[in-house]
């Protein structure tokens, strides 16, 4: 289930959640969103959490995104182990919620606003923090023992924590990697899936068929940002960039990364037939999350998708065989192959909360018991988000499901750092990778820096 980026989702659903592309939101929204988090961060945040009993009846609404059948009903399962253990405790739950409208309703404050919210993108939680828009929980895991840095794993607590508030904690987590298609290798005579750029691109040209007007049957690899999960955030991650400085300024182009990830991209597009070629076979390609599929479709022989995927391909019945793989990492860091990009679900509570002792009783359930995690990830297949259910021997046994455990756990992964501007300075970089491909820009270097000074002043703007 791709954990969903901000906005509504639409998706057919075969088990997984969709997660759609950033929105590129308008400045009136920005900056109305950004008035009300500030309004938010002036109420008390942590109103209530010396107030309530949690041992008292008590009704909790939560909030979450999940909307499809078998996702609802591993939530409501989880619920219901919850107040099994908590008897005192009633959990309302409420699902298919976007971020905007949970924005807006704790903003607005009330008796209609949750309790405990969830969150399908780790985006917004600079904002979430730095505003007070939801509670910080380092006072609740100190009363209550929680050591957070023995339970979750660095890169998934690094993501949900912004300048030392800890306002979130990981409600599982998504890793990608490369599904490749066995059939197409063996026909093309390769014996393994690319472990480096110079390999993927290499392999790609061989597992490319063209057809007799020119255009495409397959390509080995489709590399453009506006396929599916193909955002540039996301292959960027096998480089291991860094975004920012320790002061926060943006640092894209004095990383010679960067214009690395940039050039090996577009060789890959230009090595298998050029923008315009490609661009106009991915046009042809089906919904994402629909049995008209690319991959499953065979128009593309390599792919990069998270854990979710494979149960996808099998509840599908994939025509041909098919394994799984870490992305291929630079030529010149190979030892750093095994890392992926990593993501997640959050869990937090709501600044505005009068039940805050209670609602962290449930978001502790959530996150950090041990069998709780191992049966949600189980029963909606992601990456489990502490160190003891990742070592669980009750975890899902599949081997393909186990190659992204590994991409979980391999300390080279990377997630996107928070911003206090939440998606911006994300929605910049592929604002600007989507000129790069198509080759709008003239001047790499010059256009690095303009993308720096254009992140740096949205942050700026963010913190007034």
């Amino acid at each position: 289930m791709p954990l969903s980026r901000p906005g509504v989702r639409t998706r057919p659903r075969l088990g997984p959640r969709r997660r759609p592309r950033i929105r590129a939101r308008t400045g009136l929204t920005v900056a109305l969103a950004t008035a009300g988090l500030l309004a938010a961060g002036c109420a008390n945040p942590s109103v209530g959490s010396d107030r309530d009993d949690p041992t008292r009846p008590v009704t909790l609404t939560f909030w979450h995104g999940w909307s499809d059948a078998s996702e609802v009903k591993a939530i409501d399962d989880s619920i219901a182990r919850f107040e099994k253990l908590h008897p005192n405790i009633t959990v309302k739950a409420v699902g298919n919620v976007s971020d905007d409208t949970m924005n807006q309703a704790l903003r607005a404050g009330g008796s209609d606003a949750p309790d405990v919210v969830s969150s399908f993108t780790t985006n917004n939680v600079g904002q979430y923090c730095s505003s007070g828009m939801w509670a910080d929980l380092d006072p609740f895991l100190k009363k209550t023992g929680v050591d957070k840095t023995k339970v979750f794993p660095k890169t998934l607590l690094d993501y949900t924590q912004y300048r030392g508030r800890q306002c979130a904690l990981p409600l599982l987590a998504d890793a990608y990697g490369l599904y490749y298609n066995k059939d197409a290798f063996e026909e093309a005579g390769i014996t393994r899936p690319p472990r480096t750029m110079s390999e993927l691109k290499r392999d790609a040209v061989k597992l490319t068929r063209r057809t007799q007007d020119g255009g495409y049957r397959r390509l080995g690899f489709m590399p453009n940002f506006r396929l599916y999960q193909n955002s540039p955030d996301r292959l960027f991650a096998q480089w291991g960039p860094r975004y920012f400085d320790r002061n926060g300024t943006a640092r894209l182009a004095e990383d010679p990364a960067t214009r690395d990830f940039l050039t090996t991209q577009r060789g890959l597009i230009d090595a298998q037939g050029g923008y315009r070629a490609t661009e106009k076979f991915r046009t042809t390609f089906g919904d994402e999350m629909s049995s008209q599929n690319a991959f499953l479709r065979q128009k593309v022989a390599m792919h990069m998708d998270g854990e979710w995927r494979g149960l996808m391909l099998k509840e599908a019945k994939a025509p041909f065989r098919w394994g799984v793989a870490p992305m291929p990492v630079p030529d010149d860091q190979a030892d750093a192959y095994g890392r992926g990009y990593l993501t997640g679900t959050i869990a937090g509570i709501a600044h505005s909360s009068r039940h805050q002792n209670a609602a962290w009783e449930l978001v502790r359930f959530l996150t950090v018991d041990t069998d709780q995690v191992v049966a949600f990830a189980n029963a909606i297949h992601n990456i489990p988000s502490t160190k003891a259910a990742l070592a669980s021997p009750r975890l899902d046994a599949d081997p393909d499901f186990r190659t992204f455990l590994r991409i979980a756990t391999n300390p080279r992964s990377t997630a996107l750092p928070p911003s206090n501007n939440g998606d911006m300075y994300v929605t910049s970089l592929q604002d600007f990778s989507y000129a790069a491909e198509a080759g709008r820009v003239p001047d790499l270097d010059a256009g690095l820096r303009a993308l720096d000074a254009r992140i740096d002043a949205d942050n700026l703007q963010s913190e007034n």
